[in-house]
């Protein structure tokens, strides 16, 4: 591997984070960095910082980003030529004989996502082929761990085993029944009390047998036509950093989540109680509003474990939200046509009040 080519895509990955970190809170930007510092340091989710190694970190990379966040994005170096960063499949095609794998698109609020990691397998689900991804040599702060890009599903493991260590390790109360019941599965609570050290043994274990869920996330998220990635692109760069913007993310996530192909779908079929349990408990924000229906009928699930009442809890979601999502569309298509501030009113008062949501800014 290229070490010119490594350094480029870390420095897109910088220039990234320099020009829109703003869209996180104080508090997720923190936490961000912190797992970003654990990657640069080369450590395990559960090794910790010292605090003010951590804080004499933050501020250099935050003075480093004032440094480069009017640069541009650079064309990477391969077999030498210099391409488009955003020409994933031609730089793809180069990369084929070296074990590694590139990405880049658009995240939350059109941050630019980059990454450049080893390549642990390949496989094709529903017809859709699926990366699995190892080691990362170079990243930015979002990481996403499971995206859709150009019709090939990636899974990034690294950024995963983080994800499942961090929301095991703080479990919010009202997700406390759900995530308990996954680990007891698992066998990692000692009298109802979290065993860190036996978490710390399986958490390969659980990632790689919860894999598949995320897998079929993207799978749903692939054929589910209603709430497209235009229209999300459209509402995403009218209105980024807003109310309306989340919901529409959080909307396009229910629909594929509880497509007939998708991961609800998958959990239901394959009857995998671990992963029904840890899809409630990681569910929140407005995924949790738009999605109401699966928390009392998880209740009602361990009582009975009738998979039917989970089936008839999706599909009622999905009526509900296939009908949002048609007002959703019907307004952002007036974008380009009326004015922006009518099209907001519209948004507000017909999608964001009734969702219990204030009016954007």
């Amino acid at each position: 591997m290229s070490t010119t080519l490594m350094q480029t895509v870390q420095r897109n990955c910088d220039i990234s984070d320099a020009k829109d970190n703003g869209i996180y809170s104080l508090c997720t930007l923190v936490l961000k960095l912190r797992n970003r510092y654990k990657w640069e340091k080369d450590m395990l989710p559960w090794n910790e910082p010292e605090p003010a190694d951590l804080l004499d970190w933050i501020e250099e990379r935050e003075n480093f980003w004032e440094t480069i966040s009017d640069k541009s994005y650079a064309p990477l170096p391969v077999d030498g030529e210099t391409i488009s960063p955003w020409d994933s499949a031609s730089i793809n095609k180069s990369l084929e004989k070296t074990g590694l794998v590139y990405g880049a698109g658009y995240g939350r609020s059109m941050k630019a996502v980059f990454f450049l990691a080893e390549k642990i397998r390949t496989d094709c689900v529903e017809g859709c082929p699926v990366v699995v991804l190892g080691k990362e040599r170079a990243v930015e702060l979002a990481s996403p761990f499971a995206m859709l890009q150009d019709g090939v599903i990636y899974i990034r493991r690294t950024p995963l085993r983080f994800f499942f260590w961090d929301h095991i390790l703080d479990i919010k109360s009202s997700s406390r029944d759900s995530l308990y019941f996954a680990l007891d599965h698992y066998g990692l609570l000692d009298q109802g009390k979290l065993n860190q050290s036996e978490i710390k043994k399986h958490l390969d274990k659980i990632v790689d047998y919860e894999t598949p869920i995320f897998i079929y996330h993207e799978v749903g998220e692939m054929l589910q036509k209603t709430f497209d990635s235009n229209t999300l692109k459209k509402i995403v760069s009218n209105f980024p950093h807003s109310a309306i913007e989340l919901v529409a993310r959080s909307l396009k996530d229910i629909l594929a989540d509880t497509h007939p192909q998708g991961m609800i779908s998958f959990i239901i079929r394959e009857k995998r109680v671990t992963s029904l349990a840890f899809y409630v408990g990681f569910l929140d924000g407005l995924r949790k509003v738009l999605f109401p229906e699966i928390i009392d009928a998880f209740s009602q699930f361990l009582q009975s474990r009738d998979w039917e009442i989970i089936v008839g809890a999706s599909r009622c979601c999905r009526e509900n939200n296939l009908k949002l999502a048609e007002k959703m569309c019907n307004i952002a298509d007036l974008i380009d046509h009326q004015p922006l501030p009518h099209i907001q009113e519209r948004f507000s008062k017909e999608i964001l009040i009734p969702l219990g949501l204030d009016a954007p800014n």
